[in-house]
């Protein structure tokens, strides 16, 4: 078996035509007036795929290095689970202006339309402007017919739950989940490894070639949830020096760490790769097994094969704010029959 370590990647950046300017400031790029609205950090999607920056795979793709080693890189549950293919997508998003309203086709959906794994995502808001806001299910009772001539007469908005929002919240955004990011905001997206998006309205805008952008209000219909929440945003209570778990759902757990000083990260009880996102400062991070090293810096995203799962993270100065994101198989029982009910109920 080769020798692994944790993964850096080539920037992989989206131009939209909602996008902004401050994805190529916050890798450490030069700056440019093009609209990146996505960087896909650690990606298996084919349309896009991440390609590793260090070590001895540098410049291979991460869909191949997988193929080669699933079971030292995925973990041997993830890797039988999921058949060798890496189930998560993680992205920093930086929207200077509205989003479409969409929504996203749960698991049975997307394999019967698309042949694709479905949608189920969650937002880590990093910087927010002042009275910046985005959109995250129904505030009230529609039915699909009020759903379909909301759509025509452009007033989905209005019945559409808005949040004013601010740095270190948090939404969880399961499919069928109506939902938009607003302008003034940039934030970090863990999901499902999918490209599968239904557009609902687009404010009538044109897209980056100047022509309207395609909707999907008739499959967006039969994969809307309209069930009403009391409260949308995650809750959780963020503390120093600790692994906090912010969400535990059954396609992804995701924690926040905040440390101003060394920290041990032993993960090899998930049986699960680790993808880390530096959402501030910058760390080292370093293999117990191996003593292999990398820099983590603000802005990047490694992916750490579950074979070495087993970590410490120095801060590099000050405090570093970091994002963990793995497939927990220790409570891969109870979650198999909550995706199991959410397809049925879903479908």
């Amino acid at each position: 078996m080769k020798r692994f370590y944790p993964f850096l990647f080539a920037p992989n950046l989206h131009s939209v035509v909602w996008g902004g300017n401050q994805l190529r400031p916050y890798k450490g790029l030069e700056p440019s007036v093009e609209p990146i609205g996505e960087s896909w950090e650690v990606s298996a999607v084919p349309s896009s795929t991440s390609t590793i920056s260090n070590g001895a795979l540098k410049g291979q793709d991460l869909i191949t290095a997988i193929s080669e080693q699933p079971e030292a890189i995925l973990g041997k549950a993830v890797n039988a689970k999921y058949h060798g293919k890496l189930p998560l997508l993680v992205k920093f998003i930086d929207a200077k202006r509205d989003l479409s309203i969409q929504v996203h086709p749960n698991d049975a959906m997307a394999m019967r339309e698309h042949g694709k794994m479905g949608k189920s995502e969650m937002w880590y808001i990093i910087k927010a402007d002042e009275g910046a806001h985005l959109y995250a299910g129904f505030k009230q009772t529609i039915t699909p017919y009020e759903y379909q001539k909301r759509v025509e007469d452009g007033s989905i908005t209005e019945v559409l739950a808005d949040h004013k929002v601010k740095a270190g919240d948090v939404f969880y955004l399961p499919a069928g989940r109506v939902h938009a990011i607003c302008g003034g905001i940039m934030l970090a997206e863990v999901q499902q490894s999918s490209d599968v998006t239904y557009r609902i309205y687009d404010y009538n805008r044109p897209g980056m070639d100047g022509k309207p952008r395609e909707l999907h209000t008739e499959l967006a219909a039969k994969a809307l949830d309209y069930h009403v929440e009391d409260n949308y945003r995650t809750e959780y209570i963020d503390s120093t020096n600790k692994a906090t778990q912010i969400l535990d759902t059954p396609y992804f757990d995701v924690r926040v760490l905040e440390i101003s000083k060394p920290f041990h990260r032993d993960l090899r009880k998930y049986d699960s790769f680790v993808i880390s996102m530096c959402i501030e400062g910058a760390c080292k991070m370093r293999v117990r097994s191996t003593g292999d090293e990398i820099i983590l810096k603000e802005g990047h995203s490694t992916l750490i094969p579950a074979c070495i799962a087993d970590y410490d993270v120095i801060p590099q100065s000050g405090h570093t704010r970091l994002l963990d994101a793995y497939i927990d198989n220790q409570n891969n029982g109870m979650k198999g029959l909550i995706t199991k009910f959410l397809h049925l109920t879903n479908s």
